[in-house]
């Protein structure tokens, strides 16, 4: 029987070759919680492709609340940080630990990101931080570092396949710079 998995994503395009990774290990459920993103349009924007694409390959999803004031309050001093920097950490530990907490919460073996797909993202800082909220909350943490054997091509396929709206930004308005 395979491991109930709770699995945090940022968005449609970034969920396809993660999901497609993990399919036949893990009996998957996407985890929609990003109060980065910078306007609620955007945000509705991002969770209505990750609904589409997951109806499509018969994969629920569960929404979290859209709370950009949480984030902004957390990342607070970090505005000017560069790209990939403090701020990214505080963030992807914010959406990490939800995840647990849900995962927890809701009766799942494990959880994961698909934060790691993106050539723009740390793999081992998310993996690291991933593994402490393990370690604190008493529940797994599946690593992964989707965009190697091309995963980051396979995703931009996917997205190309299923027409999936791809953004030009993590999210956050600093990313915007």
């Amino acid at each position: 029987m395979k491991k109930k998995m709770l699995l945090h994503s940022c968005c449609g395009p970034c969920s396809t070759q993660v999901i497609d990774f993990l399919k036949n290990d893990y009996d998957i459920t996407v985890f929609y919680s990003n109060p980065n993103i910078d306007t609620e349009e955007e945000y509705n924007h991002r969770l209505s492709e990750q609904k589409r694409y997951c109806e499509i390959v018969n994969i629920p999803v569960v929404e979290d609340n859209y709370c950009p004031k949480e984030f902004l309050d957390k990342v607070k001093g970090l505005e000017n940080e560069k790209e990939g920097g403090a701020r990214c950490a505080v963030c992807f530990k914010i959406r990490l630990l939800k995840t647990a907490l849900k995962a927890k919460e809701l009766g799942f073996d494990c959880f994961g990101t698909t934060l790691t797909v993106s050539p723009h993202k740390n793999a081992e800082i998310i993996n690291a931080i991933g593994k402490s909220i393990s370690r604190d909350e008493d529940i797994e943490f599946v690593e992964g570092n989707y965009k190697k054997q091309d995963g980051y091509k396979k995703s931009i396929e996917f997205s190309k396949k299923y027409n999936l709206y791809r953004q030009n930004y993590c999210g956050c308005k600093f990313s915007k710079r």
